[in-house]
């Protein structure tokens, strides 16, 4: 089925065209590199993997509740318009806004293939190229893996969130090099991390469960690898170039807290535009999701040299200025480590299953099973 004909409403041109700017740049240099980069760009390729095997798409999911969602962390929970609402009702609402959140994952992360591509493109060394070759089939993957879990799971998406592609717009159309790193490596990726690690942690469902684990785990490699190329070269702004991003910074950070919420969901049940984003903004849910937002992009903002005063100013703010002393390196080791153990358990539940299965054929042979031997 073509995917406009799951859209809640029609997401416009089917290509949506931003004009390049800026340099392809072409090194000459072949040996030599970064060490810590070029073992980054080892393990990236060591790590691929296919999301058409990885995955257990055999497993069943229930469009109207496809992540256990408690009604709790519903919007309307508790509102007016709670008790108006069916069970059937409620289920399309749980299946709305799985269908809301992970389509703007599935956009993201086709902007983070393209934003990939172009750092392939236009980074002037190559030690960052070959690692950002890698990043892009990574990215490839997940937008593979999440166009299919809402092509056949959930069977209904989302058009781009207007905030989202306001970014991503601003992103590719900057002629520097290091743009699309600062925006899709740090402030996109950042919060993406953010919302799977809620799904991930929060989420009984297995198939969700493991799509968010085994993304993290890539992700881990790509915030790292945005930390080394910017660290370096913001090293080398002066501090004039330096305000210049940190404005960007500022302005992406306050857009993603004040108009990701999910309004066009509650529009799609009838509710007005400003009421929809009252109901969003006084969720628990969202409460909690705000207090996680951020958890990976500050300290990562930090870590590349981005702190001047106006912008630790709009922390302050926001209320997420002590998130800069996190230790961003142990959170991406538990995101690697929680994929490799959900990895270990799947494969030992369906080994030991293996062995059962074997051992019943055996006994309804006739003959013994391994233990009896």
């Amino acid at each position: 089925m073509s995917t406009h004909e799951l859209y809640t409403e029609d997401p416009g041109e089917a290509v949506w065209q931003i004009p390049a700017s800026g340099s392809a740049r072409f090194s000459w240099e072949y040996d030599d590199g970064r060490e810590r980069l070029l073992a980054l760009y080892q393990k990236g390729k060591d790590k691929q993997w296919d999301g058409a095997k990885r995955i257990d798409w055999d497993i069943e999911v229930d469009p109207y509740d496809p992540l256990g969602t408690p009604d709790e962390a519903l919007p309307l929970y508790g509102t007016r318009h709670w008790s108006k609402l069916t069970e059937k009702d409620r289920g399309e609402l749980r299946r709305h806004y799985t269908a809301w959140n992970f389509s703007q994952f599935l956009h993201g992360e086709q902007g983070a293939m393209v934003c990939a591509a172009r750092i392939v493109e236009s980074v002037p060394d190559l030690d960052a190229k070959f690692y950002s070759a890698t990043q892009t089939m990574d990215e490839a993957r997940h937008a593979e893996i999440f166009g299919r879990f809402l092509h056949e799971k959930v069977g209904m998406l989302y058009p781009v969130n207007d905030s989202l592609q306001g970014l991503l717009g601003d992103t590719l159309r900057d002629s520097r090099w290091d743009m699309p790193y600062l925006g899709m490596q740090v402030l996109i990726e950042g919060l993406a991390l953010a919302s799977f690690g809620l799904i991930r942690d929060t989420t009984a469902k297995p198939l969700p469960k493991q799509l968010l684990a085994y993304v993290m785990q890539d992700e881990a490699r790509h915030v790292a690898f945005g930390r080394m190329a910017l660290r370096d070269y913001y090293r080398q702004l002066t501090d004039a170039e330096l305000r210049e991003r940190e404005e960007f910074v500022i302005e992406g950070c306050y857009l993603m807290r004040d108009r990701l919420l999910g309004v066009e969901v509650l529009e799609n049940f009838g509710i007005a535009p400003k009421e929809a984003e009252l109901l969003s903004e006084q969720s628990e849910f969202l409460h909690l999701f705000r207090k996680l937002l951020f958890s990976r992009i500050v300290p990562c903002v930090k870590d590349i040299g981005l702190w001047g005063e106006r912008l630790q100013r709009a922390y302050v703010d926001l209320g997420v200025f002590h998130m800069g002393d996190s230790n961003l390196d142990l959170l991406m080791s538990q995101d690697e480590e929680i994929a490799d153990a959900l990895d270990r358990e799947r494969f030992a539940a369906e080994e030991a299953a293996r062995v059962a299965e074997v051992e019943a054929a055996i006994c309804e042979g006739g003959g013994r099973g391994p233990a009896e031997r």
